[in-house]
C-alpha cells in the first residue's frame, strides 16, 4: 500500500469516527429535550408519549389527595382558559396548595390525565416561573403593563374577566 492510499484511510477513518461522534451526541441530546406547555398548548397537540414541562396555577379545590399510606395526588393545573388533570405519586412541595404556580414534568395520557413524574412549586409571593408568565401573557390574562398578576384566587378556568387582564 502506497502512501498515498495510507493516508486516504487515516482521512476516511477520522471521518467515519467524527460523524459517529456527532450523531451519538445529536442523538442524545434529542432524548434530553424537554419542552415547557401551557394547559392550552397541551389541549392542542394531544397525547404526544413526549416528556414536557406542563406550567400554570394550581386550580382551586381541585387538589384530591389518596388514602393514608398513600402520596398519590391529583390536581388540576389551569393557565386561565383550560386546565390539565394532574396524577403525581410522591412527596409534594412543601410551598405547594391551591392557587399557586407550578410546574410539573411528564407526559400526557390518551386519556387526558398528566402523569407527573416531578413537581415543582414556586418559592414566593412574587415569583413566577418565566415559562408560566410567558403563558399567561399569551393566552391574555395578565399585561405586565398592568403591574403584577392577579392574585392566584382570581385564576379559574373559563373565567371571562380578571382584574389587571390585558387587552
Amino acid at each position: 500500500m502506497t502512501r498515498k492510499r495510507r493516508r486516504l484511510w487515516i482521512v476516511v477513518a477520522c471521518g467515519i469516527g467524527l460523524a459517529s461522534a456527532t450523531a451519538l451526541v445529536l442523538f442524545a441530546f434529542n432524548d434530553n429535550l424537554v419542552f415547557f406547555v401551557s394547559p392550552s398548548d397541551l389541549a392542542k397537540t394531544g397525547p404526544t408519549g413526549r416528556t414536557v414541562r406542563l406550567g400554570g396555577l394550581v386550580e382551586r379545590d381541585s387538589v384530591v389527595r389518596a388514602s393514608t399510606g398513600n402520596t398519590a395526588t391529583t390536581f388540576k393545573i389551569t393557565d386561565g382558559a383550560n386546565n390539565v388533570t394532574v396524577t403525581y405519586k410522591g412527596i409534594l412541595p412543601d410551598l405547594f396548595r391551591e392557587g399557586q404556580g407550578v410546574v410539573t414534568l411528564g407526559s400526557l395520557r390518551p386519556d387526558g390525565t398528566f402523569v407527573a413524574s416531578e413537581v415543582l412549586a414556586k418559592h414566593d409571593e412574587t415569583y413566577m416561573p418565566k415559562e408560566v408568565a410567558d403563558a399567561l401573557k399569551k393566552s391574555g390574562h395578565w399585561n405586565p403593563a398592568d403591574g403584577s398578576p392577579p392574585p392566584a384566587e382570581v385564576w379559574k378556568a373559563g373565567e371571562a374577566s380578571v382584574k389587571g387582564a390585558g387587552g
